[in-house]
């Protein structure tokens, strides 16, 4: 599934991939709806039913992932109602264990995220991802989401990389192929996103996983291979 021995850098998604996508959807298809159904005097169905379409015209988009965009037309402080249903931020099953990993057999992991950095901020503080990877790199900091074929090479500015020797691994199938069509040596699909949701079905030619542990006996094996065999 991963030929872990022609690597030396992992690129990581966040959102669906080391945290449990629960959160990020629970607030904006649950928690987002109801508040602003409580600011504007609407059901909450009535919100939904306003709400949804126009955050799905921007998917793809930077102004999808965009905390000040949806501020700002919203009227709302978006990372605040964020905060309010923080305690939902969490790891996926056995990240933990992968991400340790990847250090022990010194390959530099990256995350490489469309999450804005106000809420980056925030699942960071309630994680401390941060400490167990190399670097974070937003796609908000170059201007451009990962479905933009123009992030790859402009990614080389704040996290160099060679394409043949790194791993993407993303629950976007669009960010995949997006990174297939840059030259990324590898892509990984992370197939159950969501604890609350069931797996979604595989890509015909990107590889899938449910949960890292699928990974972790072939690399652990990799690790324990003595230098020059």
């Amino acid at each position: 599934m991963v030929n872990w021995s022609s690597l030396d850098t992992v690129f990581l998604d966040m959102d669906g991939t080391l945290l449990d996508l629960h959160f990020d959807n629970y607030f904006w298809l649950e928690h987002l709806p109801r508040r602003y159904a409580e600011k504007n005097d609407l059901a909450t169905e009535a919100a939904k039913d306003h709400l949804i379409p126009m955050i799905m015209a921007e998917r793809g988009s930077l102004n999808w992932y965009c905390t000040d965009y949806w501020s700002d037309r919203l009227s709302l402080d978006i990372t605040g109602l964020k905060a309010e249903v923080g305690d939902r931020i969490g790891y996926r099953p056995h990240v933990t264990d992968f991400l340790d990993a990847l250090g022990t057999l010194g390959l530099r992991s990256v995350i490489v995220t469309n999450c804005h950095p106000d809420p980056l901020n925030l699942k960071l503080e309630r994680t401390g991802l941060d400490s167990r990877v190399d670097g974070i790199v937003s796609s908000h900091q170059l201007g451009k989401a990962k479905e933009n074929p123009q992030f790859w090479q402009d990614l080389q500015q704040l996290a160099p990389y060679q394409a043949s020797t790194t791993l993407m691994v993303d629950d976007s199938f669009p960010v995949l192929e997006s990174a297939r069509r840059a030259g990324i040596g590898q892509c990984l699909a992370v197939l159950a996103p969501d604890s609350q949701q069931g797996a979604r079905d595989h890509h015909p030619e990107i590889p899938g996983i449910h949960h890292f542990d699928e990974l972790l006996p072939a690399l652990r094996q990799h690790r324990s291979v003595p230098s020059g065999q």
